[in-house]
């Protein structure tokens, strides 16, 4: 009995400042997604922890850190908590459409705004048209752009305020980056609509999960994902559930402190 595909050459990265931990190193091993059992492989490294960039499969393999671990949302499972039940009744009436991965100026337009907003100065602020295009349309695997646009008018298509690019796995959906209109105080909170949005879908096509990408422990800019549970973790095990995070107690009034 043959495999399926051939067992993939991997190679690493050189060491290099760690976009999430201050002080600390990032180093990635990788391989590429190639040939007719791309989506195949695809999947089988996805399940280990790998995402996927362009015609690459990639995971940390940091050799003093192991703060990045891979998350899931199991979608079955998933209930949305009162504020995301909120942002689904805002933005319930846009239209959404899972397109082909071609790209288009009205999403690079989209996407730059966003980086302006969110992330200045960040790795992909220097991207231009043409590495969004190959972001967007040198996938060898499964991939759509879910379009976000405003309700239609007068025939004509409501402007794009949100995407996301999403590959199709044999087990769920990959959220490989989205991005919307943070510069409009009317999207606030369109990023958690956009995932649980996924959510919905990948239970909807009976698909077990929606892979996030990497939870870094210590990085407050991932602290979002562990809003959506009941999330799974990849250990040394393989796949485990998530302890749901402990709620805060909101802060005293100044004038109650006082009287303690």
């Amino acid at each position: 009995m043959t495999a399926p595909f051939r067992f993939p050459r991997f190679f690493v990265t050189s060491p290099s400042p760690c976009p999430y931990l201050p002080g600390k190193q990032e180093r990635k091993v990788f391989t590429e997604l190639s040939g007719q059992h791309a989506g195949e492989l695809n999947d089988a490294l996805g399940r280990i922890g790998f995402r996927r960039s362009q015609s690459v499969a990639y995971r940390p393999s940091c050799p003093s850190c192991t703060a990045c671990v891979s998350v899931r949302v199991v979608a079955e499972g998933f209930a949305p908590n009162a504020t995301q039940r909120k942002l689904m009744r805002r933005f319930g009436n846009l239209e959404i459409s899972a397109c082909r991965p071609w790209a288009t100026e009205e999403q690079f337009d989209l996407l730059r705004r966003y980086l302006a907003t969110r992330h200045p100065g960040g790795g992909m602020a220097a991207m231009d048209e043409h590495d969004y295009s190959d972001m967007v349309e040198h996938s060898p695997v499964r991939s759509y752009v879910v379009e976000y646009r405003l309700p239609s008018e007068n025939g004509r298509p409501g402007e794009l305020v949100g995407a996301c690019i999403t590959d199709q796995q044999a087990d769920g959906l990959s959220m490989i980056y989205s991005f919307f209109a943070a510069d409009r105080p009317d999207c606030s909170g369109l990023g958690t609509y956009i995932i649980v949005d996924h959510i919905q879908r990948a239970r909807k096509a009976q698909l077990g999960y929606v892979y996030l990408g990497y939870w870094v422990r210590g990085s407050q800019r991932m602290e979002y994902k562990m809003r959506y549970q009941p999330m799974e973790v990849l250990g040394p095990s393989g796949w485990s559930p998530m302890p749901a995070p402990v709620a805060r107690p909101a802060a005293m009034p100044a004038r109650v402190r006082e009287l303690v």
